[in-house]
């Protein structure tokens, strides 16, 4: 790859960087060069200049030792012994104001490479050691083709699983497609299509795979197969340092997403907003996403905890990551690679997620109508950051990356609330001659409350995507059948099933 003088003059001027190094390299080749090819290559490759100083000055390669140290670059970069696995790398020699600077590209490899026997990595700050097993495994974990999620395992039997949740996902599937051939399958056959059932290649047997525990996983299942696993739920509005109010979440993620909704619920602000004459929920628009971002795109692997704050004035959602770039993510730069895709085509289909990068387009539509020009921060690395503001107010300081700062424009805020209370228990006639029998969107009400117990009438109107009008029939019908009822203060109450215990009663 051939730079010339004006190029290298512009990363000079860059400074250095996550993918810019400099290196004084005078008079001989000196061995942090190769610590640095290293890192390189274990991360997103990058440029090293050698005859230029930390400071961006060019100081030159000294022209009687130049030969010498493109030879010796050349040797070891081929000797397994200093770089393991061996790796073949391109240099320019460039005359800058009558001053030899070497130019070495560095690629970023499809393996993870050693230099002396040690593993090091990249970051803003610059080369590092991996110096424990957990760091090595998760840059072996980066570089391999698949995924964690496709981890089989031989013993799992459908008893480990939740059966009671494939006739929810029937149920919203069958929301987002009348005939979608999930529908009619059989729990196995759901398995097998959603490809969390795989083929041994060791064995030649099908087995199920960490994605079907993670998802469908009784708690004691997914506590066996992945111990570390969990999220945590954190209210942090008064007590910064501990919690006002927490949820240690370790169930399957289908009930995870319910439950972090549920917290989201209990303390951030709904708002409601007309596109066209559809009212919708902005809160809604928006958490869905962030919670869908936070299980679906973690690496599991890792005992990194994910973890989703709620702070005085802004949500903090924070997991383990497989990074694809480093640093903020916005729309000029976005480019969807999927985590985990087996969980994400699952979650799609049964309408929890969008399309690939959708969702974060989603929250840049939305978040600045939630609050009056607020953005959305999406920060990519080893952990995953998003960070959304619900109140004006000073950003978040959790002593340790400082505030967060998320810009705010002019006022944007359009959203209608000035139509009552945004939910309240069904009052008014029933109809006579209710049918026993539960209509399509009953069930669809049923499934989405078992699975979200506490939604309002118009979380539930925009979940199953009905009218308010036709959401109240159906509470109504549900309420007089004495399958659900409504609890807590008209203002912040929900709608839940009644168990057959306390029917019994």
């Amino acid at each position: 790859m051939s730079i010339e003088s004006d190029k290298i003059k512009q990363l000079i001027k860059q400074g250095e960087g996550i993918e810019i190094e400099f290196k004084e390299s005078n008079g001989s080749l000196t061995r942090s060069v190769f610590e640095t090819i290293c890192a390189f290559l274990n991360r997103k490759g990058g440029t090293i200049l050698l005859g230029v100083a930390d400071d961006g000055k060019i100081i030159g390669v000294n022209e009687d030792t130049l030969q010498a140290q493109l030879d010796t670059l050349a040797r070891d970069m081929n000797n397994p012994q200093i770089i393991s696995p061996t790796f073949f790398l391109s240099t320019d020699v460039v005359d800058i104001d009558g001053k030899k600077v070497i130019s070495i590209f560095v690629p970023e490899s499809s393996q993870p490479h050693a230099y002396k026997g040690v593993y090091y990595d990249r970051n803003e700050d610059g080369d590092f050691k991996l110096t424990n097993q957990q760091l090595i495994t998760n840059l072996f974990l980066r570089k391999q083709d698949g995924y964690t999620e496709n981890k089989v395992f031989p013993y799992l039997r459908m008893e480990d699983f939740e059966t009671e949740l494939f006739d929810t996902v029937r149920n919203l599937v069958r929301l987002t497609r009348a005939d979608h051939p999930w529908i009619n399958m059989s729990n196995e056959e759901i398995l097998v299509s959603a490809r969390m059932k795989l083929r041994d290649s060791y064995t030649g047997k099908e087995v199920y795979t960490l994605a079907a525990a993670l998802v469908f996983g009784k708690e004691n299942t997914i506590a066996s197969v992945l111990p570390h696993f969990k999220t945590d739920a954190l209210c942090r509005k008064e007590d910064v340092e501990r919690y006002d109010d927490r949820d240690d979440i370790r169930c399957n993620l289908m009930r995870s997403y319910s439950r972090l909704l549920a917290f989201i619920r209990k303390y951030l602000p709904d708002r409601f907003y007309l596109e066209g004459n559809q009212r919708m929920s902005i809160r809604e628009l928006i958490f869905r996403e962030m919670v869908a971002n936070l299980l679906v795109h973690r690496e599991f692997s890792n005992a990194y905890p994910a973890t989703m704050t709620i702070y005085k004035y802004e949500v903090v959602a924070e997991n383990w990551n497989r990074p694809y770039m480093m640093g903020r993510i916005n729309l000029e730069n976005l480019k969807p690679h999927p985590k985990n895709p087996t969980i994400a085509n699952f979650f799609k289909q049964i309408g929890w997620v969008e399309e690939l990068g959708s969702g974060v387009r989603k929250m840049y539509k939305y978040c600045p109508i939630y609050v009056n020009g607020a953005l959305p921060v999406i920060e990519e690395g080893d952990v995953f950051k998003i960070t959304i503001r619900y109140e004006v107010g000073e950003p978040v300081n959790d002593g340790v990356n400082g505030p967060v700062n998320i810009p705010i424009n002019e006022p944007l805020r359009t959203y209608d609330s000035g139509n009552g209370p945004v939910n309240g228990p069904v009052n008014g006639p029933v109809n006579d001659g209710v049918n026993k029998t539960l209509s399509e969107n009953e069930v669809s009400i049923i499934s989405l409350l078992k699975v979200t117990p506490g939604m309002n009438r118009d979380e539930i109107s925009i979940s199953i995507n009905r009218g308010r009008t036709s959401v109240y029939r159906y509470i109504t019908s549900l309420k007089e059948k004495g399958l659900i009822e409504f609890r807590g203060a008209a203002k912040t109450g929900g709608y839940y099933i009644i168990t057959e215990t306390k029917k019994e009663k």
